[in-house]
């Protein structure tokens, strides 16, 4: 578990931040920085690894039985999220958590009354930020548990497994982490991706997600002379949300309620833009959504008697359920190894998308998997050593399992 702890510490002190506003591939330099690491690492194990010209790090760990069984593999990303400061990670180890008020800095703090995740790691060694940044283990977690699978099977030939594929992705955060994956030579049966939270976790629904994005026109006019001739841009960006389904904003969802999220709004009197994002489980429901958007938009063309208003909508990824109801055996693998973890597999839709669903879609059956952190994309974001090393303990059960 020590050399677990320091793996992970060692990633997150990595500032691997991916860039949404970026036009280069990966979306930041210094993804890479983590990328070569890894690279020389699996090496130094004396396995084959690579890093390609898009930033994704393949290796794969070749079959040590005579019998064939089927291919696996395992991935995780390496960049973390935008969305707080991922510069200069400082990781503090808590050993043996009391349950107690843990104190970040002079501005953050996490009571288990407030955060019940912590709840789930008394007594455990856990990993917080010191307040100024997020850690990073979404999904550096899932990344040194990976790392530390491979290095114990370099350390013992006597463990049997088959073909083991492993890919470390760039880019997940902003949702391009499938872009550029290489299927032809990953080439196993099935995957999993290890970019999930509490350890026993096994996940293979998500949301349908899209984002759109609305111009809106106005006519600018001086103001002292305005009457019955101005249109502000501004206004119909309001008049526009004002009419979206009010029962489907995201600080009042949860479970499998679908939502639509405005993420920016920029501009002024002549044109104004607005960004949101669409998501749902439910096909038709998410269908319905854009149809939503669709119907607003065209009314106020029509009521403005212009092209007042232009909606263009993006889908992002889909629900990975609707292909894996007919592939359930790979979610059996990773229930009996949770089982045998001695934990009890915990299934929950994931308000939200990871690189399997856009895998699963491609042609690469991926579910996710829990890694034993938590609170991801903050300030407040934690790891528990002991989960992470069941984590581990799950990776070799699956990979003992697809053998039987």
């Amino acid at each position: 578990m020590k050399r677990l702890q320091e793996r992970f510490i060692r990633y997150v002190k990595i500032d691997t931040q991916s860039d949404p506003t970026s036009t280069t591939f990966p979306s930041t330099t210094k993804q890479l920085d983590l990328s070569r690491l890894l690279v020389d690492e699996i090496k130094s194990m004396g396995f084959e690894a690579r890093l390609d010209k898009d930033g994704y790090v393949y290796a794969l760990i070749p079959s040590n039985i005579d019998k064939k069984v089927p291919a696996i593999g395992f991935i995780a990303h390496v960049d973390t999220s935008p969305d707080a400061p991922g510069k200069d990670v400082n990781p503090r180890i808590i050993e043996n958590y009391d349950g107690s008020n843990i104190k970040l800095n002079q501005t953050y703090q996490m009571h288990p009354k407030k955060y019940p995740a912590l709840n789930k790691v008394i007594g455990d060694h856990i990993i917080v930020t010191d307040g100024n940044t997020l850690l990073g283990a979404d999904d550096k977690a899932g990344v040194a548990e990976i790392m530390e699978v491979l290095h114990r099977l370099s350390e013992d030939k006597s463990i049997k497994h088959g073909d083991i594929y492993v890919c470390f992705t760039p880019d997940e955060e902003i949702g391009q982490g499938a872009d550029r994956f290489d299927y032809k030579w990953f080439k196993a049966d099935f995957a999993y991706t290890m970019d999930g939270s509490e350890v026993g976790g096994i996940e293979y629904e998500n949301f349908n997600a899209a984002s759109a994005s609305l111009v809106f026109t106005g006519k600018s006019i001086h103001p002292g002379s305005a009457k019955n001739k101005m249109i502000n841009a501004l206004h119909l960006q309001m008049e526009f949300h004002q009419m979206l389904p009010k029962f489907l904003d995201p600080a009042i969802t949860e479970k499998y309620e679908g939502f639509n999220h405005l993420t920016g709004v920029h501009g002024h009197v002549e044109s104004a833009e607005a960004h949101y994002i669409i998501r749902n489980h439910s096909s038709k429901l998410f269908k319905d959504q854009q149809a939503t958007f669709k119907f607003i938009a065209d009314y106020l063309n029509k009521k403005y008697g212009y092209d007042a208003v232009n909606l263009t909508i993006k889908e992002s990824y889909l629900n990975m359920y609707e292909i894996i109801k007919d592939h359930m055996y790979v979610i059996d693998y990773a229930i009996n190894a949770v089982k045998r973890a001695g934990l009890t597999p915990k299934f929950e839709a994931i308000r939200g998308g990871t690189d399997g669903a856009r895998l699963t879609y491609g042609g690469l059956i991926c579910p996710n998997l829990g890694t034993g952190a938590y609170h991801f994309h903050g300030r407040l974001e934690f790891a528990s050593i002991n989960q992470m090393s069941k984590a581990v303990e799950i990776i070799f059960n699956i990979i003992d399992e697809v053998q039987k």
